[in-house]
């Protein structure tokens, strides 16, 4: 016996407005659970929206070209067998304990009286340190039925992260909803902090003469709030310095030729980010995050290297992933699919998620010097302009050198301007000799 269900679109993320750019299905189409219903277009990514049932589709609702946010009616289907077998109702529906409330967030306390003498000291709950692997490995292993598989994954939950209240420690529905409004509430938690800035002057520019008036692109306006958050929460200084790179563009032109046949090319940021990994586990303070509360840096043992790209829309930051197990061939390889994907609107959500340490480069446009703003949860940001011929004192006599010019900005509440001085002389000498890169 079928059930008539209604498809409603799930969470998809910090999207709204989403636009609908094919229908895959169509009526009396048979699909199996999570099989791709539509194709959904949002201002940096496409995606398939796989179905939440097993069944037939009955009537579809949207068309081509309609926008739709979380909880839009899709299609109607008829379901010819339940979600989840009976043991898994059993389980997640049995008689268990409700789970205990969520944890309040951990905030700065308020100054307060010293404690009494003797009184031990409040301890403090270690923060746990686990790499990426093994927080995947840990989702995958965790005890939950496909009914909350299926939600954890439409609210964006890592079930590596959840820890489950029903018998031997099997993650249950409820677990979920307290694990989200855990999340919620440190989220409410920071929002709350805020700072007072005086409003802009409202001024009627067409008193002065014509005024076209052009609409932001959505990655504008959604990346313009996160820079705008960033500037105003992150004290930001920027270090500036130069790398001589006369030898290592030698070496990059004598390559080109022999990978262009195979249809890569090698650009200087292949290099630059082999770099920055040197850098990075010399200095591993710049690959982390600071915690929730601000107290405990989150050191990442993954590198992690996020890449801004220009687009027609705007800035978008793909993530090349475990930087530092892939050569400079494979680097440039997915440099170049990343761009692509980013220009013709293909990257997921995923793509430019899980970044460790990002590069902002200007090289091939122009400019001497410039400051990147840190791209949080992050705390370090590695800007480059464009290299220039410049006469260099060498050997008792000025020499043509052709020098790049590098601007490191950095989070002041976790590194200090000696360390990013550090930090960027290592980089110059990496750059100049890149032997330096196999050690």
């Amino acid at each position: 016996m079928s059930t008539a269900k209604q498809v409603l679109l799930p969470d998809i993320g910090d999207f709204e407005d989403v636009d609908v750019i094919e229908i895959l299905v169509s009526p009396g189409d048979e699909v199996k659970l999570e099989d791709s219903l539509v194709t959904l277009e949002s201002d940096k990514a496409t995606m398939e929206i796989p179905s939440p049932y097993a069944g037939v589709v009955k009537s579809i609702v949207v068309t081509t070209g309609d926008k739709v946010s979380k909880g839009s009616p899709l299609l109607t289907m008829d379901v010819a067998e339940p979600l989840e077998t009976p043991a898994d109702a059993d389980a997640d529906d049995a008689a268990t304990p409700e789970p205990p409330p969520p944890a309040p967030p951990v905030v700065a306390p308020a100054p307060q009286t010293p404690p009494l003498p003797g009184s031990p000291p409040p301890a403090k709950a270690p923060v746990p340190q686990l790499t990426r692997a093994e927080v995947a490995d840990a989702a995958r292993r965790a005890h939950a039925s496909p009914t909350v598989r299926r939600l954890a994954r439409e609210l964006a939950v890592d079930l590596g992260q959840v820890e489950g209240s029903g018998p031997k420690g099997r993650i249950l529905k409820g677990d979920i909803q307290a694990f989200v409004k855990k999340v919620m509430s440190r989220s409410a938690a920071t929002a709350a902090v805020g700072v007072a800035v005086a409003e802009a002057p409202k001024v009627d520019f067409s008193r002065f003469g014509d005024v076209e008036v052009q609409a932001l692109s959505r990655i504008k306006k959604r990346s313009g709030a996160n820079l705008h958050r960033n500037w105003v929460t992150i004290p930001h200084v920027t270090q500036f310095d130069e790398a001589d790179i006369t030898e290592l563009e030698t070496f990059r032109k004598n390559q080109v030729e022999k990978l262009t046949k195979e249809g890569v090319k090698l650009t200087m940021l292949a290099f630059l980010i082999k770099a920055s990994v040197v850098a990075l586990k010399e200095y591993p303070e710049f690959n982390a995050s600071l915690d929730d509360g601000g107290e405990n840096l989150l050191v990442k043992r993954y590198y992690n290297i996020g890449i801004a790209v220009d687009t027609p829309d705007g800035l978008v930051v793909p993530v090349i992933r475990q930087a530092d197990q892939k050569g400079l061939f494979r680097l440039a390889a997915e440099l170049h699919d990343v761009s692509e994907k980013a220009r013709s609107k293909k990257l997921s959500p995923e793509d430019m998620q899980g970044g460790s340490f990002s590069i902002s480069s200007l090289g091939g446009i122009g400019g001497t010097a410039f400051t990147p703003i840190v791209n949080a949860p992050e705390v370090a940001i590695l800007g480059i302009a464009k290299a220039n011929t410049k006469p260099v004192f060498r050997d008792n006599e000025f020499v043509p050198r052709l020098i790049l010019p590098l601007a490191l900005s950095y989070d002041h509440r976790v590194i200090d301007g000696a360390a990013a001085a550090r930090f960027t002389t290592t980089l110059r000498t990496v750059l100049s000799d890149i032997r330096h890169m196999l050690l």
